[in-house]
């Protein structure tokens, strides 16, 4: 690779500093993002860079430079309804409301702040330093990523027939890694989910008498103890998937039987034969649970769907050669496929061109090595550290970019 990196000068880091935590501290829900596009928008169009709204609170950036190749960038903007616990002087106190009309506290629990602020020091760079570039950058600051409706909404709002379509797709995510490092997996990187919402249908009755009822609890209990055997019984030991129930509702009092309870159930796997049979043993053992105690068919809906997101092979290696450049090969590591899923493979995938999408830390040494639990992402306690940190999503967005439009391989 012939292209040099551009060091992040103190001016523009002090900048990215301050704009990470304004970000930090006003945070919005999934595809309500309206404040938070009306910003990115003001700074990139002060770059240079052509801007429109696409998919409600999604905001494209197109960066021109002359001849040259054209590269796609993808930033998440969202928040997670999350009370914010982590002490710091600008964490957030903001509050939203759901779809449902629930208000909640709303924090950047998953580091999406993070990724705006290392893509609009990037694209600063670039349009600092047009010299030593030709081609365009085409910025897509993606809202709704933690509800699977981001990229889709963007795509369906002709997002490549309004832009111009990349040859390639890049995207980063920070995570709880040590700071300063990026971590790349090749091929299958992280996984296909489907989440569904069960309601399981019974017939209700006071609690001194279930001989009357057809008690709905017992009932999606046992659906969702026999769920679980599908891994361990139905998918071979040499490959996997993840199923997991974390809501379960039913009643109001504990003397009557509820006539109905409703559980929510999410599948992970990075195959999508996998995902296929285990979509199918999840309606088999609903329904044939539900046969076996004389109840009506239970209601499955299908919330959504995350796609299998992998890194094309040849542009992973050419990156990580890439990164290991800029920010020295003990700092680039291999990271195996994750069970966590993403919206970003339907980016590149809608229009044919690879992707490649990786992780940088954001956890100092001290708190890695401190031997106490780790705060995660969508933890009420997860705030990156600001440096390494940012400068290293910086120096890794860039170094992405000008791998295709900086120089030659």
């Amino acid at each position: 690779m012939t292209t040099t990196v551009p060091e992040v000068p103190t001016a523009l880091r002090d900048d990215l500093h301050e704009l990470y935590r304004h970000l930090h501290r006003s945070p919005e829900l999934s595809m309500q993002e309206h404040a938070t596009a009306e910003l990115i928008r003001a700074r990139m169009e002060t770059l240079g860079c052509e801007t429109f709204l696409c998919g409600g609170t999604g905001v494209v950036a197109v960066l021109r430079n002359g001849e040259g190749p054209v590269v796609g960038f993808r930033a998440d903007t969202d928040a997670l309804p999350l009370a914010e616990d982590t002490g710091l002087d600008y964490a957030s106190t903001a509050r939203g409301t759901l779809p449902d009309g629930t208000e909640v506290p709303v924090m950047h629990a998953c580091g999406h702040d993070t990724h705006i602020t290392s893509a609009i020091g990037a694209a600063t760079l670039l349009a600092g330093d047009r010299d030593a570039w030709a081609g365009t950058v085409v910025f897509l600051f993606q809202p709704g990523e933690e509800t699977a409706e981001g990229a889709r909404a963007m795509l369906d709002d002709g997002l490549w027939d309004r832009a111009p379509r990349p040859e390639v797709v890049y995207g980063q995510h920070v995570w709880p890694g040590r700071a300063g490092q990026v971590e790349i997996s090749t091929g299958p990187a992280m996984a296909m989910a489907d989440s569904w919402r069960v309601t399981v249908h019974g017939r209700g009755g006071h609690g001194s008498r279930p001989e009357d009822t057809i008690d709905p609890v017992v009932l999606a209990a046992h659906m969702v103890v026999r769920m679980q055997s599908i891994v361990s019984r139905e998918v071979p030991a040499q490959q996997s998937a993840v199923i997991t129930v974390a809501t379960f509702h039913a009643g109001l009092k504990e003397n009557i039987i509820p006539p109905t309870a409703v559980f929510t159930v999410n599948v992970r796997n990075l195959d999508r034969a996998v995902r296929e049979k285990v979509l199918a043993a999840l309606r088999r053992v609903i329904n044939a649970e539900a046969d076996a105690s004389g109840a009506p068919a239970p209601e499955i809906e299908e919330l959504y769907t995350f796609p299998l997101l992998v890194n094309d092979p040849a542009e992973t290696a050419a990156l990580k050669q890439a990164l290991g450049s800029a920010l020295g090969e003990g700092n680039v590591l291999d990271r195996p496929a994750q069970m966590g899923s993403e919206d970003f493979g339907h980016l590149p995938d809608a229009i044919g061109v690879p992707g490649v999408y990786w992780f940088f830390g954001g956890t100092p040494d001290d708190v890695l090595d401190g031997g106490k639990p780790v705060p995660t992402n969508h933890s009420p306690f997860f705030a990156p550290v600001l440096e390494p940190t940012l400068t290293t999503g910086v120096t890794a967005a860039v170094t992405a970019i000008l791998s295709r439009v900086g120089g030659t391989r």
